[in-house]
C-alpha cells in the first residue's frame, strides 16, 4: 500500500513538474486541424490517437526542457523550487519519463498514417530544440510558435493523410498567438537572463519594447486566425469565435504591464486555455452548422 501511494506520489510530481495541466493550450488546436480535414467530427479511434499523440509529444518535451535547464533553474530564485532542483525527481526518473513519452508519441503516430508516422521525428525534433535555443538566440519564442504550430497540422494529417488543402493560416496563427504570449511570460524571468547571458526579448530589447512586441504579434495572430476562415470556407460562428479569442488577447494585454507583472500567471494560464478552446469550438460550431 504504501509502495502504491509513493508511485500515485512520484506520477503526480512528474505531472506538476511539466505543468500537464497545459496541455490545454496546443490539444485543442490539434482538434481543429482534426476537424477542418473531415469537415466535422473524425473517427473517435483517430481522436484518441491524436490526444495520446499530443501529450506524448507535450510531455517529452516539457520533460526534456526541465532535465537540461535544470541548472538554470537551481540559480533562478523563481524557478529553483522545481522538482529537479528541489531534489523531489532525479534526473533519471525525469529521463524515463521523456522516453516513455516519446515512445508514446511515436506509437500514436504509427496508428494513424504513414505521413503523420513520417513528420513525427521532424516534429517531435523540433519541440526539444526549442528548449536550446535560448541559449543562443532571442527568436527562441518565435521557434516555439512554429513548434506549436505543428498542432493544428499534425491533427490535419492525422485524419486526412495528405498535406493537401492544409490551411496553413491557422498554424500562422498559433504560431504568432504562442510567440506573443511566450515572449509575455519570458519578462518574468529578464534581469535573470541578462545577468546569467540567455537570451530573450524581454532580457535583449527590454521589458516595455517586448510587450510592444508581443502585442505586435498576437495582432498577427487575430488577422491570420480570421484568414483561416477565409481559407477553410468557415461561416459567421467561426468569426464571431475569433472576435471572442481577440477579445480574451486584448484583456491579456491590459491584465498584465512591464512594470507589474503580478498577474501573468491569470494571464497566461486562463486567459490562453480560453483561447485555444474558443478557436477550436468556433470551428467545430461553424462546421456543424454550414448549409443548415
Amino acid at each position: 500500500m504504501e509502495r502504491s501511494e509513493s508511485i500515485l506520489k512520484k506520477i503526480s510530481i512528474l505531472l506538476e513538474m511539466i505543468q500537464f495541466k497545459l496541455t490545454i493550450f496546443a490539444m485543442p488546436f490539434a482538434f481543429t486541424g482534426a476537424f477542418l480535414a473531415g469537415r466535422g467530427m473524425p473517427k473517435w479511434s483517430v481522436m484518441l490517437w491524436v490526444i495520446l499523440a499530443m501529450v506524448g509529444a507535450r510531455t517529452c518535451a516539457m520533460g526534456f526542457n526541465r532535465i537540461i535547464d535544470r541548472k538554470f533553474d537551481a540559480s533562478n530564485p523563481r524557478t529553483a523550487t522545481r522538482a529537479i532542483p528541489a531534489g523531489t525527481v532525479k534526473p533519471w526518473e525525469a529521463w524515463a519519463m521523456v522516453i516513455l513519452a516519446g515512445a508514446l508519441f511515436f506509437f500514436s503516430c504509427l496508428q494513424l498514417n504513414t505521413l503523420t508516422l513520417q513528420l513525427s521525428p521532424f516534429a517531435l525534433c523540433l519541440t526539444l530544440f526549442y528548449s536550446l535555443t535560448k541559449r543562443f538566440t532571442f527568436f527562441c519564442h518565435l521557434i516555439l510558435g512554429v513548434a506549436l504550430a505543428f498542432s493544428p497540422l499534425g491533427g490535419w494529417v492525422a485524419v486526412s493523410g495528405t498535406l493537401h488543402d492544409y490551411p496553413y493560416m491557422l498554424s500562422l496563427g498559433v504560431l504568432f498567438w504562442v510567440a506573443g504570449f511566450d515572449t509575455i511570460y519570458a519578462c518574468l524571468d529578464a534581469d535573470f537572463d541578462k545577468n546569467i547571458g540567455l537570451y530573450s526579448l524581454p532580457s535583449q530589447i527590454g521589458k516595455q519594447k517586448a510587450f510592444r512586441l508581443a502585442g505586435i504579434f498576437h495582432i498577427l495572430a487575430f488577422v491570420f486566425f480570421l484568414l483561416t476562415g477565409w481559407q477553410s470556407h468557415l461561416n459567421s460562428f467561426f468569426y464571431g469565435g475569433v472576435v471572442v479569442a481577440a477579445g480574451a488577447l486584448l484583456y491579456q494585454h491590459m491584465l498584465v504591464k512591464p512594470q507589474d507583472l503580478s498577474r501573468i500567471h491569470a494571464s497566461f494560464f486562463s486567459m490562453n486555455g480560453f483561447i485555444s478552446v474558443t478557436i477550436f469550438a468556433a470551428t467545430w460550431l461553424s462546421l456543424m452548422t454550414q448549409g443548415a
